[in-house]
C-alpha cells in the first residue's frame, strides 16, 4: 500500500510540474517582462511610482528605473530615474516636476549587451499646487514670432500659430479649440493645398495644424450661380472664374453639430469677365458668395457643403456696374457678401452678421433648422427696403460713403448686450478694432460714449491698434478678430498680427502673419478690455500691491493708427503711492486687491492681469494692465 501511495504521489508531482511548465511566465524575446507602472502618490511636484518585473534566470541586466517626458513615448534618452529591484518590484520617486502638467512614463530595464526593455506607458498629471509654486514653475512659450524659416508648406507641422489670418475660433465637445482662417499665408504657402485651413489646441498656446476643410476645387454651385446671375444681367458667362477664399466663421450649434459660413469672392471684372490682373475694363469686380458647411466632428476635418446662403447685392439695377476709374469709390454693391459672423441669440434665433467696406454691415436672420436665410431673397441687383429685400438690415455704417474702411464684423452676447466688433482701416498697418453694443441683435448699436454705429462718428474704445513695446519690432495690422469664451467665464480675443515693413532687412516682412490670442477683461460698466500682451497660460496668482511698485512701459491707443504707438516709462512708487515719471507724473494711485485694479487720479482704472512678457529674452511672466478713458485705451507692462 505504501508503495502504491509513493507512485501516486510521484505521478501527482509530475503532473503538477508539467502544468507549471506549461504556465511559465512570458519573458518576451529579451527575457525580461515589465508591467505598466502604477502611481502610489502624486503631488504638485513629486510622484512615487511602482512596477513589477520578471527576469528569466539566464538574463542579466545593468540598470532599471523609470523614464518620463511631457510627450508620449519617453525613452532612456529623456529624463530618467534609476531604481533597484526588490522582491520583483521597482519603486522610485520623480521629483522636481512642473505643477499642473501631464507626464508620460515607462519603466525600463537595460539588458546586458542587449536591448532596452520598456513597460507599457501610463500618464499622470501633477497637482496644481499653490499659485506661487505654479508661477515659479511657469515656462513661457518659446516659439519664434519671425517664422520665415518654417513658413513653407513642408514645415506646416511646426507652424503652431504661424501663417494665421482672419481667424475664427470655437470650442468643441471634445474640449479642443478649433481655429479656421482666410487662405493668406507668407509666400502663399497654402496655395494648391485646399482652403480654410484648420488647427486645434487644448490650451490656446500649442496648436496642431489639421489642414484644409475644403478641397482645392471650389464648390460647383458658385460658378453655376454666378453665371446664372450674369445671364439674367445680359452678360457672357465666365468659364474660369478667379476665386478668393476669405474669412470663415465657425460655431457649435448643438452637441455634435457645427456650422462654418465661408466667403468666396469672384475677382473677375463684371463687364468683360476678365481677371482683375488684366487691364481695367471700366467696371467693378464681380460679386462674392457666402456658403455653408457642416460637420458632426471637427476633429475629422471633414465638412459637408450645404450651398449658397447669400451673395453680394446691389440697389443700382442690372447695368449700373460701371466704374469711371480705379479712384471711383461709389461701389456697385450695397452689401458685400464677405466676413460672416454667426450668433444664436438668447431667444434661440440664428443670425448672420456680414458685410464690408461698401455700405456697411448687415444682420440677416437664419432658419435654425438648416442655417439658410429665414426669408426668401430678392434679386441681388435691385434690393430695397429696411431689410434690403431679405439680404439684411444695415446695423453699422460709417457715414454715407459706399467705401467705408470697415470690415470683419464679429458678434457675441455678454451680460445682456450684443457686442459688435469691427475692423477699421487697411490691414497693412493701420488695422484696428472698435466695439459697440446693443440690447437687440439688429440694433441700435452704440459705443461707450453713446455714438451710434450708423453715423459719421468714430466708435470708441479702440481695443487694438499698431504698437511697439521696447526690445521688439512690435506689431501692426491687428484686427479682424474672433471673440470666444472657454465656458468658464474667461473670454479671449484672437486676430492676426503683422510685422512692420523691412524687419531685419526683409522687404516682405509685412506679410508675416502670426496668430495672436489675448485675454479679455470686462469693465464694471460692461466694456471689453483686450490685454496688451498675448495669452500664454500664465497662472492666475493674485497680484500683490508691492508687485506694482517699479517701472512700467505705458502706451496709449487712440484713433490715430497709421503708425505704431511707442511706449514711455511710468514709475509707480509704493511709499508715496504716486506715479513719478511720464505723462501721468504726480498722479496718485490706490490698489484694490479684490478687484485687481489700480485707480489713478489721472482718471482711469487699470485692470491688472498676469501675462507673458513676450519682449523679454528669455520670455517670462509679468504683470500687465489695460484701461479705457479719454477716448483712449491704455496698455502697460511691468518691466522692473
Amino acid at each position: 500500500m505504501k508503495y502504491l501511495k509513493s507512485i501516486y504521489l510521484l505521478l501527482s508531482c509530475t503532473l503538477v510540474w508539467g502544468a507549471c511548465t506549461d504556465d511559465e511566465p512570458d519573458y518576451g524575446t529579451s527575457g525580461i517582462a515589465i508591467n505598466a507602472p502604477t502611481t502610489v502618490e502624486v503631488s504638485s511636484s513629486v510622484v512615487t511610482l511602482s512596477s513589477t518585473i520578471r527576469v528569466r534566470n539566464d538574463v542579466r541586466y545593468t540598470s532599471t528605473g523609470f523614464c518620463y517626458a511631457t510627450h508620449s513615448g519617453p525613452t532612456i534618452y529623456n529624463a530618467t530615474v534609476k531604481a533597484n529591484v526588490e522582491e520583483g518590484s521597482i519603486t522610485s520617486s520623480l521629483t522636481g516636476l512642473a505643477v499642473n502638467t501631464t507626464y508620460y512614463v515607462r519603466a525600463f530595464a537595460c539588458v546586458y549587451e542587449g536591448d532596452v526593455v520598456y513597460s507599457p506607458e501610463i500618464s499622470f498629471s501633477t497637482a496644481e499646487g499653490s499659485l506661487e509654486e505654479q508661477l515659479a514653475a511657469y515656462k513661457a512659450p518659446s516659439y519664434a514670432d519671425d517664422y520665415t524659416s518654417i513658413a513653407s508648406w513642408d514645415n506646416r507641422g511646426k507652424w503652431n500659430l504661424a501663417n494665421v489670418h482672419d481667424p475664427t475660433v470655437m470650442k468643441a465637445d471634445d474640449g479642443y479649440y478649433y481655429m479656421y482662417q482666410t487662405d493668406a499665408s507668407y509666400g502663399n504657402a497654402h496655395s494648391g493645398n485646399g482652403h480654410f485651413h484648420a488647427r486645434r489646441s487644448k490650451d490656446l498656446v500649442n496648436w496642431e495644424f489639421l489642414g484644409a476643410t475644403m478641397s482645392e476645387t471650389a464648390p460647383t454651385w458658385i460658378k453655376e450661380k454666378l453665371n446664372a446671375y450674369r445671364a439674367e444681367m445680359g452678360l457672357a458667362p465666365i468659364e474660369n472664374p478667379s476665386y478668393g477664399f476669405w474669412a470663415p466663421v465657425a460655431r457649435k450649434v448643438s452637441t455634435g453639430k457645427y456650422r462654418m459660413y465661408y466667403s468666396i469672392v469672384i475677382t473677375n471684372y463684371i463687364k468683360t469677365g476678365a481677371p482683375d490682373n488684366t487691364a481695367f475694363d471700366g467696371s467693378w469686380g464681380e460679386r462674392a458668395f457666402i456658403g455653408l458647411m457642416e460637420t458632426s466632428d471637427p476633429a475629422s476635418n471633414i465638412w459637408e457643403d450645404k450651398g449658397l446662403v447669400v451673395c453680394s447685392a446691389s440697389d443700382k439695377g442690372k447695368t449700373e456696374y460701371t466704374r469711371s476709374s480705379t479712384n471711383d469709390w461709389n461701389a456697385y454693391f450695397k452689401i458685400n457678401a464677405i466676413d460672416p459672423s454667426y450668433i444664436i441669440t438668447e431667444k434661440g434665433e440664428h443670425w448672420l452678421i456680414y458685410g464690408s467696406w461698401h455700405s456697411g454691415i448687415a444682420a440677416l436672420e437664419l432658419n435654425p433648422a438648416d442655417g439658410m436665410p429665414k426669408k426668401a431673397l430678392g434679386k441681388p441687383w435691385d434690393i430695397t427696403g429696411d431689410d434690403n429685400s431679405g439680404y439684411g438690415k444695415i446695423i453699422a455704417q460709417r457715414g454715407s460713403s459706399r467705401w467705408q474702411a470697415t470690415e470683419g464684423p464679429e458678434i457675441v452676447y455678454h451680460d445682456g448686450y450684443y457686442y459688435l466688433f469691427l475692423a477699421y482701416g487697411t490691414l497693412a498697418v493701420e488695422y484696428n478694432t472698435r466695439v459697440c453694443r446693443s440690447t437687440s441683435i439688429n440694433g441700435t448699436y452704440v459705443d461707450m460714449y453713446g455714438n451710434t454705429a450708423i453715423g459719421s462718428a468714430q466708435l470708441y474704445p479702440v481695443l487694438t491698434a499698431p504698437y511697439k513695446f521696447n526690445n521688439s519690432y512690435g506689431w501692426v495690422g491687428i484686427s479682424h478678430c474672433a471673440i470666444f469664451d472657454d465656458g468658464n467665464g474667461n473670454w479671449f480675443y484672437s486676430s492676426q498680427g503683422r510685422f512692420p515693413e523691412n524687419v531685419g532687412g526683409n522687404e516682405y516682412s509685412n506679410a508675416i502673419m502670426m496668430g495672436h490670442i489675448r485675454s479679455i477683461c470686462w469693465t464694471e460698466d460692461g466694456w471689453p478690455l483686450v490685454m496688451p500682451e498675448r495669452y500664454g497660460a500664465v497662472p492666475k496668482a493674485p497680484i500683490r500691491e508691492e508687485e506694482i511698485a517699479g517701472n512700467w512701459e505705458h502706451l496709449a491707443l487712440n484713433s490715430s493708427t497709421s503708425s505704431q504707438k511707442t511706449s514711455e516709462t511710468l514709475t509707480f512708487d509704493l511709499e508715496t503711492h504716486k506715479i513719478t515719471s511720464g505723462s501721468w507724473n504726480n498722479a496718485t494711485w490706490t490698489f484694490d486687491a479684490e478687484k485687481q485694479t489700480v485707480t489713478t487720479s489721472a482718471g482711469v482704472i487699470l485692470h491688472l492681469q498676469r501675462e507673458v512678457d513676450w519682449e523679454a529674452s528669455p520670455r517670462k511672466h509679468s504683470i500687465v494692465y489695460a484701461a479705457q478713458g479719454n477716448q483712449k485705451t491704455y496698455w502697460g507692462k511691468k518691466v522692473q
